[in-house]
Parts: structure tokens; C-alpha cells; sequence
């Protein structure tokens, strides 16, 4: 059983950073629906925290009332709300078929807001292009019947290796629009990267571009393009998308081609648990798992969250910082579900400064801004001052996530971008596509927490032994389904996988694998990964794809790498190499692995340092042993790291206890 870090002491009665005004309490989402609710359905009339609880305690109450306020569109009714509330496997209204895509594109049908922008994208040149609800509605129809013709039908996988550009939003809702399912890589991941995810998929249609633009460069990704035809038989078609202007290569299918027609809209229904796209876990102990998520568990979680806690509608302007490799994308992709403009950045966030973001901010009018929290503090440590420096005025709310944002970057936040700020620290994960705890716009901020668990998510503290914590470290842990599980993984008939992955340790519950302490006063503190997934500016990937690549260089007989949370909000990702007989490491050999792992995987995961080890540690079935790992060079003693007789040397562990006190000083 994992130890969890101790605790970070808190003040009995902190002073909140913010607090809402009541003009912003009173014109909320969340406070008209809870009114309303209170009215329809018997909930709290008052109070977010009373309002949670009853969210929880009557969840088909809570859902039914979330399909109402949104009126979701159900083609077919459904027979009951929850016909199962066991996890895994909870059934979520049983006998309604509906379309995701279709509640994107609403706005497209309102003439008041047809010709008003759906998209504002932009890449490091920064010229801005708009995408309206109409032209966006007319593109996603006439690929939709495209990918028909094609022969793609309900449940067949459609690709995309695309960096964050409105081709990606339109392959997405025309794949929702016939029932496919949806997958997509960023052109950063090297090809086996987009291998060990994508065939085990099989797609039968791969969206891609020629190459991107990144730090100021042009990156050619024909090569790899072409490997990911040759190596995925599945395929029927490759669409080129020609970022950099180069020709179709022989046999694919030109992007002008396929969204210049006028389509009427036509939207499959399917059943709520019908899979809309796949995303991936981090691959630490193999294959990345493939994730799926339903179209209906989504558009709720996703109405739910883009509405209620991150209050958008339709006069907000909604950017995040992601690549389509993350979930943040697909999550961003939904703020479309609020009717809100979603602004897509395809570019690196410190080109050609680090303050890039906050222009994108200050020229599109963005109201609702995301990035990552290693983004604010490495503004913070570059000394930049984005409130003087950029016309921030309409910014109404920063969010951040991918990791903890740490006190500093709190207070970074209230002092250089806006004294009346909402910062909606958010926490939550691929597995769910969603939050499990985050920003809710009628409670105050303090320092270094997230504001409340999110509605609809019983969101527990455990200890090893399953009792809830109060005030106190603990396993993150959620008691009740959600919309948004997983309805499965690729290539798990019997579900073993997903067991596994969640619900081993606490049989019936969900474990996250967070440390998190939920505190007396209803807030919610993230300590970091309980497990080793690398989590580098909010984008995950295993440990296994890293050792896959390091250890084909012939001076490498072993590798071991750990990513660790600082507390000063920053992320220390070493290597360890057990080099082979004969071997050195020098600058050379430093250089070649850094270009493998940049070439072959992706340029964010690159190790900030490479030591050379004695040997890597194992359990006795052979596993490197990594969560102990982490644990020591987070200060934890080696008896409480580590059980002695399940390591096969050991002395081993030594090396990095002693390596962890040389850095604590």
C-alpha cells in the first residue's frame, strides 16, 4: 500500500485570495441552475457546497435536472436515468440515441448567431482567423457525407496526427456526426509513438498535415506520415491537410476537397453509450491503454463543466493551451457545447517570448483562459508582467492544470495579471475526459487549493484502509459513477484491464491515483501522482515508452525515469542509466539520447537530467521499481518507501536515498 506525502500545514482560517462580487454571484450559470433546481426538483436553494451534496446523494435527480437545464436533445427517449449504478459498468440512460455533434453545432441554427464566430485561430505568426457557426456547420456536413461516401459507418475509428488548427475540430464533429469514433495524435509524438496508439485502433481514415510550425521553425512530418500509412493496414483513406503548402502526396485525398461541398446536416443518433472518441493512458507498464468514452457520458460531463463550474455562454471567448494529444483539447472542443468562440493556439507557448500566451489572450479578447500551471510558474520565474504588458481587461477567469498550481503561482496570478481574478485550479484526468474538483464561479479562492468538488462526483479522501480523511493525505477517490468513466478500453472484452486500472485496490470505487486532502472548510488539495505517470506540461506519457527508446542506443544497458512535483510548482524529470560494459556518459552520448527522445517520442519529455547509475532496481518478478523510486527522492525513508523483501537489491535503493539528501541540502 502506497504512503502518501505528508501534508502541507494549513492555516486554521486562511484569508481567501478572492472573493466573487455579487453581480458576478448573481449573474452565474451555477446560481440560476440551482435556483431553478430548488424550484423543478427539490435541491438547496442556496449554497454551492449544499447544492453539491445533494448532487450526490440524488445523482439521477442531479442528471435529469442537467438534461433539462441544457435541454438536451434526445432523439429516442430513455427508459430510466441510471439503470445501473455499479462501477464499472453503470448504465447510463438506457434507450435514448442522440448525437454530440449536434449539440455542438446549435448555434448554427439560431440566425441571430449563425455569422457570429464558432473559431479564432492562430499560429506563432498571430494572425487571427475566424471560423463562423455557419461555415463551421457547412464544413463538418460536407466531410461528414465525404467520410460517408468513403464507407465509414457508425463505430469505425477515424484518425488524426493534427496539431490544434480548425481542420481538427472539423474532422472531429463530422467523425461524431456519422458515429465514428474519434482519435487523434499530435504532430509532435514521433511515428511509434502514434503507432502504439493508433493500431491498436485500426482507424480506416488518418487525417494529417505535411508538418507544423514551432518555435519559429518549420517541422517536416512527411517521413512520418508516410511510415504511419505503411504501418496501418486498417486505412481506406489519408486526407492531407497542407500546412506548409506541399502537394498531396500520391494517393490521398485533398482537405479543399472534401469540406468545399453543401451538405444539409446529418446527424447519426446513436445510443447514449456509444463511443465518440478514444483517448490514451501514458502506456507506464506496456501499451498505452486506449480509453473510450461514450457521446452521450460526454456531453453531459462536458455541458455540466463548460456551463456550470467554468460559468462559459455564449458572449465568452474560451482558449487552453493543449495539443491534441491531451484531453484538455477535447475538453476545449466542448466549450462549443456552451455555445462560447473557442480560440485554437497551434504554436510553442515561449515563442518568441514566454509571455506568447497572454497575446494570444490580449488579441483575441479571450475571457476564459487555460494553460498549464508549469506555464504560470515559468512566467512567474521569467519575471514578466502580463497585466501591464497586455490588455487583459476582458480576461474574466485563468484555469490551470496538468499539475498542481503551487502558492506562488497563486499569488503570481493576483498580483500580475488582476487583482479581481477568478483562478479556477481544476483537476481531473483522461480517464474521465472531465474534473473531479475545480472551479465553481460563486466561491472564493484561497491560496494553493481548488475551490470544491465538482456536482455529481463524490469525491472522497481514503486512507489505505478505505475510511474517508478529513484535513488529512489520502488516496483521491470517487464513491459514485459518472457520465464520463470510461464505457471501456480498446481490446478488453471482459474488462480486466479497466479493473485493474481503478478499481483493484478499493474494489467498487474509483482510484485515481492522486494524493489529495479535502478540506474541513469543503476545498480540495492535489499533492501530485500517487503512481509514475510522466506528466510534462500536462501532457502524459509512460515510462515504458521512454525506456523503449533509450535503451535501443547500445551504451544503454538499463533505464529508469521518475517524474517528480516540486513545491515550487516546477517538475524535475531525471533519466537514470545503468550504462552497458565499456560505455561513458559524455556530452555525446547525453546529446544522442536527448535527440531520441525528441525524435522518436516527444521534444516535452526530453530529461532535465541524465545520471549515471550503479544498476536499476526490480521486484522480484522482474519490474522496475518506480513509485519507491520517487518516494525516495521525495524524502521519504527507505523502510517506509520500500518493503525490503519485494526488491531484488536492495542496496540499490541506496544510491537514490543518498542522492535525494545531496539535493535537500
Amino acid at each position: 500500500m502506497s504512503t502518501a506525502p505528508e501534508p502541507a500545514t494549513q492555516p486554521a482560517t486562511p484569508e481567501p485570495l478572492w472573493r466573487p462580487g455579487p453581480d458576478r454571484i448573481a449573474g452565474a450559470q451555477v446560481t440560476r441552475f440551482q435556483a431553478w433546481a430548488a424550484d423543478r426538483h427539490g435541491a438547496p436553494a442556496t449554497g454551492y457546497q449544499e447544492l453539491q451534496a445533494w448532487s450526490v446523494r440524488e445523482l439521477e435527480t442531479f442528471w435529469q435536472a442537467v438534461v433539462e437545464w441544457f435541454d438536451v436533445r434526445f432523439a429516442t427517449p430513455y427508459d430510466t436515468v441510471l439503470a445501473d449504478p455499479a462501477m464499472p459498468g453503470a448504465r447510463w440512460f438506457p434507450g435514448a440515441t442522440l448525437n454530440y455533434a449536434e449539440h455542438a453545432l446549435r448555434p448554427a441554427q439560431d440566425p441571430a448567431r449563425a455569422d457570429a464566430p464558432a473559431l479564432l485561430s492562430l499560429d506563432e505568426r498571430h494572425e487571427i482567423r475566424e471560423t463562423s457557426w455557419a461555415e463551421l456547420s457547412r464544413q463538418v456536413a460536407s466531410l461528414a457525407a465525404e467520410l460517408r461516401r468513403l464507407g465509414v459507418t457508425p463505430g469505425d475509428r477515424v484518425s488524426g496526427y493534427l496539431p490544434n488548427i480548425p481542420q481538427a475540430v472539423v474532422a472531429l464533429l463530422a467523425t461524431a456526426a456519422v458515429g465514428a469514433v474519434w482519435t487523434s495524435c499530435a504532430p509532435d509524438f514521433g511515428s511509434r509513438a502514434v503507432l502504439d496508439r493508433f493500431q491498436q485502433v485500426e482507424p480506416v481514415v488518418l487525417f494529417t498535415v505535411d508538418g507544423y510550425r514551432y518555435g519559429g521553425k518549420t517541422h517536416d512530418r512527411t517521413a512520418v506520415v508516410a511510415e504511419l500509412r505503411a504501418e496501418l493496414p486498417s486505412l481506406r483513406a489519408v486526407v492531407h491537410i497542407p500546412l506548409l503548402d506541399t502537394p498531396a502526396p500520391e494517393g490521398t485525398l485533398e482537405w479543399a476537397a472534401l469540406v468545399g461541398g453543401d451538405h444539409q446536416p446529418s446527424y447519426e443518433q446513436v445510443p447514449f453509450d456509444h463511443p465518440l472518441w478514444v483517448l490514451y493512458s501514458s502506456g507506464t507498464t506496456g501499451l498505452p491503454k486506449a480509453i473510450l468514452h461514450s457521446q452521450g457520458g460526454i456531453l453531459l460531463e462536458h455541458l455540466k463543466q463548460t456551463g456550470l463550474h467554468m460559468d462559459l455562454g455564449p458572449d465568452d471567448r474560451f482558449f487552453w493551451y493543449t495539443s491534441t494529444g491531451w484531453m484538455m483539447w477535447n475538453f476545449l472542443v466542448s466549450g462549443l457545447l456552451a455555445g462560447s468562440t473557442v480560440v485554437l493556439y497551434d504554436g510553442s507557448p515561449g515563442h518568441p517570448d514566454i509571455g506568447a500566451q497572454w497575446s494570444v489572450a490580449e488579441q483575441t479578447r479571450t475571457t476564459v483562459f487555460g494553460t498549464s500551471a508549469a506555464y504560470v510558474i515559468a512566467c512567474r520565474k521569467a519575471g514578466i508582467h502580463p497585466g501591464r504588458e497586455h490588455d487583459l481587461s476582458a480576461v474574466k477567469c485563468v484555469a490551470t492544470t496538468g499539475s498542481p498550481l503551487p502558492p506562488d503561482g497563486f499569488r503570481w496570478l493576483h498580483d500580475e495579471v488582476a487583482a479581481d481574478l477568478w483562478i479556477a485550479s481544476v483537476s481531473g484526468g483522461t480517464d474521465v475526459c472531465s474534473c473531479f474538483a475545480g472551479g465553481v464561479p460563486t466561491l472564493p479562492v484561497y491560496i494553493g487549493e481548488l475551490q470544491a468538488p465538482c456536482l455529481g462526483t463524490d469525491l472522497q479522501a481514503w486512507d489505505p484502509y478505505g475510511k474517508p480523511l478529513t484535513d488529512e493525505v489520502g488516496e483521491l477517490i470517487v464513491t459514485n459513477p459518472m457520465p464520463s468513466m470510461p464505457i471501456g478500453f480498446w481490446n478488453d472484452p471482459d474488462g480486466t484491464r479497466y479493473r485493474e486500472s481503478y478499481f483493484e485496490m478499493f474494489p467498487g470505487a474509483w482510484r485515481h491515483g492522486d494524493w489529495i486532502t479535502l478540506t474541513s472548510r469543503g476545498t480540495v488539495i492535489i499533492h501530485g501522482r500517487s503512481d509514475s505517470t510522466l506528466n510534462r506540461q500536462g501532457v502524459r506519457m509512460g515510462s515504458a515508452d521512454i525506456y523503449e527508446v533509450v535503451e535501443r542506443l547500445p551504451e544503454i544497458r538499463e533505464s529508469l525515469v521518475i517524474g517528480l512535483e516540486q513545491p515550487d510548482g516546477g517538475y524535475w524529470m531525471p533519466l537514470f542509466i545503468h550504462l552497458a560494459p565499456g560505455a561513458e556518459l559524455d556530452d555525446t552520448l547525453r546529446d544522442k539520447i536527448k535527440h531520441a527522445i525528441r525524435d522518436q517520442l516527444s521534444p516535452r519529455h526530453i530529461p532535465d537530467d541524465i545520471i549515471p547509475v550503479p544498476g536499476v532496481p526490480h521486484t522480484l518478478t522482474g519490474k522496475r521499481i518506480e513509485v519507491p523510486v520517487k518516494k525516495l527522492l521525495q524524502g521519504t525513508p527507505l523502510d517506509r518507501a520500500v518493503n525490503p523483501g519485494s526488491v531484488d537489491n536492495v542496496e540499490l535503493l541506496r544510491f537514490y536515498e543518498e542522492l535525494a539528501r545531496e539535493r535537500q541540502g
